[in-house]
């Protein structure tokens, strides 16, 4: 590696124990420059009174370079844990608490990995419904579960008029009204700002919710706004990107062979009151798919 120093950047590397080596050239009308400086590492000597400290100049060639002054940021990606796909219900739960892989890591506070029924050892717990929204906020973003504030309250209500309840630990299970349903979000941690999910961060956060889909096996996916519709069905709708919502709705789509059922999210709806109707229609969508209840009006 070759580097053009000044003066004073030669003195700091002495400084830190970089040794910098000048070949030398002619001056003249053909070579006006300075030539050109090649940087090693030295070691330090066996009989040093002080260790010289390792600098190492060479950068590796995945690690990222600065970006030039005034240039627009991008997400910063890292490696996922490896093996996702293979990992048991415990381990999934690890990965996504320690996971790195977007510059998302820096700002949460909890990362929100979901809530349903207690599961019994290493295995995920039996659900029927499985419930993917899009994003935590801030409140989910601060407490480490999904859904929660008035749009958590209004997904709760709309479960329990199909016979669902979320199970969680402060709240007492109601009579004839079943807790096997898991409630996620396609990211794992807030966006900063509650802004909308960026493609790459969705691309490292897809393999944990496919394999939570795989280790719950539930019976029908209620998929709740565009990110979590757009995510689920883009294998089978190649222009689901381009796809209204409303016109996702009201019929049966599938993601890894479970039925999805796609519907407004809970936080729209507290601005859309007319579109409720909409949603409940969907929920009725679902609950012939997965029966909750043997039969509501």
């Amino acid at each position: 590696m070759s580097l053009e120093l000044d003066p004073r950047q030669r003195a700091m590397l002495r400084e830190m124990g970089v040794h910098v080596w000048q070949p030398r050239a002619l001056a003249g009308p053909d070579n006006p420059a300075e030539p050109e400086i090649a940087i090693k590492k030295v070691a330090a000597g066996a009989n040093s009174a002080r260790a010289e400290p390792r600098f190492d100049v060479e950068k590796s060639a995945n690690e990222p370079l600065p970006a030039p002054a005034g240039a627009p940021r991008t997400p910063l990606l890292l490696a996922r844990v490896p093996g996702v796909e293979q990992m048991d219900w415990l381990a999934l739960q690890a990965a996504v608490s320690g996971c790195q892989a977007c510059g998302l890591c820096h700002s949460r506070t909890h990362t929100v990995f979901g809530v349903g029924p207690i599961p019994s050892g290493a295995a995920a717990p039996g659900v029927d419904w499985l419930v993917v929204g899009e994003a935590p906020g801030e409140n989910e973003d601060l407490t480490g579960e999904p859904f929660v504030g008035p749009a958590g309250q209004l997904l709760d209500n709309m479960l329990l008029a199909v016979g669902l309840q979320r199970a969680t630990g402060h709240a007492a299970p109601r009579a004839g009204v079943s807790s096997r349903v898991f409630i996620t979000n396609v990211l794992k941690c807030r966006p900063p700002g509650n802004r909308n999910p960026d493609a790459a961060e969705i691309a490292q956060c897809e393999p944990y919710l496919k394999r939570q889909i795989e280790l719950l096996q539930p019976r029908m996916i209620l998929a709740l706004g565009k990110f979590a519709a757009q995510v689920l069905l883009q294998d089978s709708l190649p222009d689901v990107q381009k796809t209204p919502l409303g016109k996702l709705r009201g019929q049966v789509h599938r993601y890894l062979g479970v039925p999805v059922v796609v519907s407004y999210h809970p936080a729209y709806l507290l601005r859309s009151l007319p579109d409720k109707a909409k949603a409940w229609d969907d929920l009725c969508l679902g609950n012939q798919l997965a029966p909750t209840v043997a039969r509501f009006a």
